[in-house]
């Protein structure tokens, strides 16, 4: 896409890293002209930060640029992720209340619900129970002591960690939110008993109610983090090494970003570091665009993410990383095993399948040719015309031929129907399965998705997001320049961001408000110290308060945005009202006669790092495909456009069928739709009948 401000004068750089399984993507951003540059590497499992710094490397060297200009390092990672779901975490201890040794091992009466009742195994936890050690003491629920902390007991706990060597310690007391004094206490003395040995308290990774998901989540941060420290040290490291003097900064599951030390301490934070940024990335293109209500699709090789904006994304804290539950506040995203690798099959009674199964990158699809034998999306997209025959410039030569005779021997043959019908099902199965997990985070959460635009991104995204918006009749898409490298461009965009929370159990209407006022405010102070500690300009800065209500007897609270930063009779009426508007919303009742319960207040600070002009690109002159292709549509075979997107100026106007290709992503066009190029080379596609 043509740049309009080709004399912009040079000014500071932000370079953000996006690390993925298979490839790490690198954006480098002049924040004064807003220009960008970006670049794909091979990821290094062996070593991680190898392929940031080469990313790094190979960015500025594109730019023309050197180190010493940049003044931003953003990083998205899955360090933490892997750890999780990989189950190579370090071997970790976990002190707790005498009495509570079995607490993870009880967790919820609950099971998966794709789980057989009579089979189901609970997975092993992260910190199983011989490792779990136990304190005489006691808080009650308002944090007073009941037993004092017997000081001897730590000792002996530090003892049986030192003879079982681990590696991390978690320490989680029980009513510990209420009063953090026996848990600091706790963490002194192992300190000097266990010098080397990190330790983490509840207190400071979720100091809220709730003792089985507060000792998951403290248990989970000890469990990844030597993992994230280590990988934190290298990158630090690397970046010293190659002349960047700027700090560190890594993406939370929250959609904002803290400094690597931040992380290193509390590493769970990061665990949807990833996913988080693509979303982040969604709602300030959408901004951008005038589209602040979306639903976005990151399709990549494997799975799909899928989340929503409204204005905001939506966070939660019932997330789930693998198989353990973790109630940090984290952006709303559902995952699906369903990507440009997920693998077609005929099952045994006849029907066709696609995914969870994947090629993954090694072998990948079959169009490959690494050894790949079994038809994959890709495969059936390329087999319909609809994929080019290289992607990534050239990097990747795909092979048709091979794709369709795999297709033919493994799908077409078993269910007696021609290649093309075969390849036409492969894709309308995945597409299927991509617009039943739309429908969970939107109809199943009180939003119909015909009042948003659907954002594909990830490098199969834009390529399905056509059909996916038919079947959920969505009348808008909007495929961002960069489909490909959005998770890394979202780093960009993510503010400064830390959450503070408290349980209170305060039950309204409120007869003294000064307790309720008492917690907000010292949240508020935590928060705004906080932000004079990390030098945030206070032009940058924004506090928000939350707060989780219920009705009184229910097990799970709904949390509100509050209005305003007030906690008087007035504001609190205005909140509750929220609350009964959303219960009504997302269950379809309110009991507004019922006694309302404040349950849990948490405060957000944001800090607004120094962001980028937005680039605009030069008005388009004549649209002129670059090639044509022979494509299967659903009533026979058409010759369509093929558009080169870096060609494209702003106004610029394709109708489908056609094909838009690009170095990170393939934009499908449906016949009747209508792609309109916007001022930063956005297309807004108008979906056709």
């Amino acid at each position: 896409m043509p740049s309009d401000q080709r004399s912009a004068q040079p000014g500071p750089l932000s370079v953000a890293v996006d690390a993925g399984g298979t490839f790490t993507d690198i954006v480098l951003v002049d924040r004064g002209s807003g220009h960008r540059w970006e670049a794909k590497v091979p990821s290094t499992p062996d070593d991680r930060s190898r392929a940031f710094a080469d990313g790094i490397a190979k960015v500025l060297s594109l730019a023309g640029r050197n180190a010493g200009e940049i003044t931003h390092v953003l990083h998205g990672t899955t360090v933490a992720t892997n750890a999780i779901l990989e189950r190579k975490g370090a071997l970790a201890g976990l002190l707790t209340t005498a009495g509570l040794r079995h607490v993870l091992e009880i967790g919820r009466h609950d099971i998966p619900r794709h789980e057989n009742l009579y089979s189901f195994t609970k997975p092993r936890r992260p910190i199983p129970p011989e490792q779990v050690t136990e304190a005489r003491e006691r808080l009650a629920v308002d944090g007073s002591v009941v037993t004092p902390l017997d000081e001897d007991d730590v000792r002996a706990a530090a003892a049986e960690f030192r003879r079982l060597g681990v590696q991390a310690v978690a320490v989680c007391f029980l009513h510990a939110y209420a009063n953090p004094a026996h848990e600091r206490r706790a963490a002194e003395i192992l300190a000097r008993e266990l010098p080397g040995v990190p330790v983490t308290l509840s207190t400071e990774v979720l100091p809220v109610f709730r003792e089985y998901e507060r000792s998951m989540a403290t248990a989970l941060n000890a469990y990844v983090m030597p993992a994230v420290s280590t990988y934190v040290r290298r990158i630090e490291a690397r970046l010293k090494e190659a002349g960047v003097a700027a700090p560190l900064l890594l993406m939370k599951s929250s959609g904002g970003v803290i400094r690597g030390e931040g992380a290193a301490k509390q590493p769970v934070q990061t665990a949807l570091s990833g996913p988080a940024g693509g979303v982040v990335g969604a709602r300030a293109l959408g901004l951008q665009a005038g589209h602040p209500r979306l639903i976005t699709l990151d399709v990549g090789g494997t799975s799909a993410d899928i989340s929503l904006i409204d204005g905001e994304p939506r966070l939660t804290t019932e997330g789930k990383v693998g198989d353990w539950p973790l109630t940090l506040p984290m952006i709303d995203i559902h995952t699906i095993g369903a990507g440009g690798g997920s693998i077609a099959r005929v099952s045994p009674e006849g029907a066709l399948l696609v995914g969870p199964a994947s090629a993954g990158a090694d072998p990948g699809p079959v169009a490959y040719r690494r050894g790949g034998e079994e038809p994959t999306l890709t495969d059936a997209n390329l087999v319909l015309g609809r994929l080019p025959p290289s992607l990534l410039d050239g990097a990747i030569t795909l092979d048709v031929d091979a794709a369709a005779r795999a297709i033919e021997s493994r799908v077409a043959r078993p269910l007696g129907l021609s290649l093309h019908d075969a390849a036409r099902g492969i894709v309308a199965v995945a597409d299927n399965t991509m617009a039943g997990a739309i429908r969970v985070v939107s109809v199943q959460r009180g939003h119909d998705p015909v009042d948003f635009a659907l954002l594909p991104f990830g490098g199969a995204g834009p390529l399905q997001g056509g059909a996916i918006a038919r079947l959920l009749g969505m009348k808008r898409i909007l495929v961002p320049s960069r489909p490909g490298v959005l998770s890394a461009e979202g780093l960009i965009a993510a503010p400064l961001r830390n959450e503070f929370a408290r349980t209170v159990m305060l039950r309204a209407p409120i007869a003294d408000p000064a307790p309720l006022a008492a917690a907000f405010g010292a949240l508020d102070a935590e928060a705004a110290a906080w932000l004079l500690a990390e030098a945030v300009p206070e032009a940058a800065r924004e506090i928000r308060w939350r707060a989780g209500m219920r009705y009184v007897h229910q097990g799970f609270e709904l949390f509100v945005d509050w209005p305003g930063r007030s906690a008087d009779p007035a504001t609190l009426a205005a909140a509750i009202e929220r609350f009964h508007d959303e219960h009504e919303r997302l269950y379809t009742f309110a009991q507004r006669d019922t006694a309302v319960e404040i349950v849990t207040l948490e405060v957000t600070a944001l800090g607004r790092l120094p962001g980028p002009v937005a680039e605009r690109i030069a008005p388009a002159g004549a649209v002129e495909p670059v090639s044509h292709a022979v494509v299967q549509l659903d009533d026979g075979e058409a010759r369509v456009p093929v558009w080169r997107r870096d060609t494209l100026g702003a106004g610029a106007v394709l109708k489908g069928p056609g094909i838009v290709v690009q170095m990170d992503a393939t934009t499908w066009l449906h016949p009747g739709d209508v792609a309109t190029m916007d001022a930063y080379g956005n297309l807004l596609v108008e979906v056709g009948a």
